[in-house]
């Protein structure tokens, strides 16, 4: 197995139903945070890390998606007789080489596995990324680049980990550490949603995977599990039970859950400041809503 990492799979099926009535003719993906689609977050990171060849699993109804990926030559030709090569800059940041971007239909929405399964062909035999846009992760270096260089000094199976407070530990799935190595920490176990009090650890696993090519073979003979879907987890363990490596990452930087209404906003927030363009409108109209807010407590 080779160690460079080219090839990344983007599970971008689900119906987005926590986002009605706006997920009814737009796909959650390219709903916008500040002026970028969520799906160019997750591109742009996987960029950076050395990602080639992008693979979308996808289902009926998002093929807004794909059309946002494409060359679109008469908005190319309004901005260059308009002058404006700065948007025209930004528009072909947006385009995909023929042949470098794959799309493939998940047919049934049985779990993360299950899309992740969809892609063997397309992956073979080498190692490849997974990538869940709806966890944004604003980070100096990119949350995969960083995952990247530790898996190509340690060539095993790796997840994004972030630490969690116990009362939130049930809503994810939590990591049983058999050491601790500080960025890296070797994994006995994953628990799947711990019942409060009974989390093995507070490292939490979020939308960022390397992953070897045994993982499809598991999937290959996974039965459903937990809520009546293949789990992407249980592939994982089963490289445990068989006695192979399995990494947590503790990467530097702040996700967003921008599968949730409320991620979704402290993400627009947080990026809006971060911008030089828009900060010091968007922080005064800020700080004159928390002026109003106490004033009428």
């Amino acid at each position: 197995m080779k160690n460079k990492i080219t090839k990344a799979i983007f599970p971008v099926a689900g119906m987005g139903t926590r986002f009605l009535p706006a997920t009814k003719s737009v796909p959650k993906e390219i709903m916008t945070l500040v002026d970028r689609p969520l799906v160019q977050y997750a591109i742009d990171e996987a960029r950076a890390a050395g990602i080639k060849e992008f693979i979308f699993v996808t289902s009926r109804g998002k093929s807004a998606l794909e059309d946002y990926f494409d060359y679109a030559p008469q908005l190319e030709d309004e901005l260059i007789k308009k002058g404006k090569t700065e948007l025209l800059d930004v528009l072909k940041s947006t385009y995909m080489d023929s042949g470098a971007i794959a799309y493939i239909r998940q047919h049934k929405a049985l779990g993360l596995g299950h899309a992740v399964w969809c892609a063997r062909r397309l992956i073979g035999d080498e190692p490849f990324a997974v990538l869940l846009p709806d966890d944004v992760i604003s980070a100096e270096k990119p949350c995969l680049q960083q995952m990247v260089e530790a898996f190509e000094e340690e060539p095993a199976c790796m997840v994004a980990a972030m630490e969690v407070p116990a009362s939130k530990a049930s809503s994810y799935g939590i990591l049983d550490i058999n050491e601790d190595r500080g960025d890296v920490v070797s994994v006995k176990g994953m628990v799947e949603k711990p019942k409060e009090g009974t989390a093995p650890s507070n490292l939490a696993v979020i939308g960022r995977y390397l992953l070897t090519p045994q993982i499809m073979k598991n999937l290959d003979d996974l039965k459903t599990g937990a809520g009546g879907e293949i789990q992407l987890t249980d592939a994982i363990a089963d490289e445990l039970k068989a006695g192979r490596a399995v990494n947590g990452f503790r990467f530097n930087g702040q996700r967003f859950d921008c599968g949730s209404k409320a991620g979704f906003l402290q993400a627009t927030v947080s990026f809006g400041l971060g911008r030089e363009d828009l900060r010091d409108e968007l922080r005064g109209f800020l700080e004159d809503i928390m002026q109003v807010e106490h004033a009428a407590q």
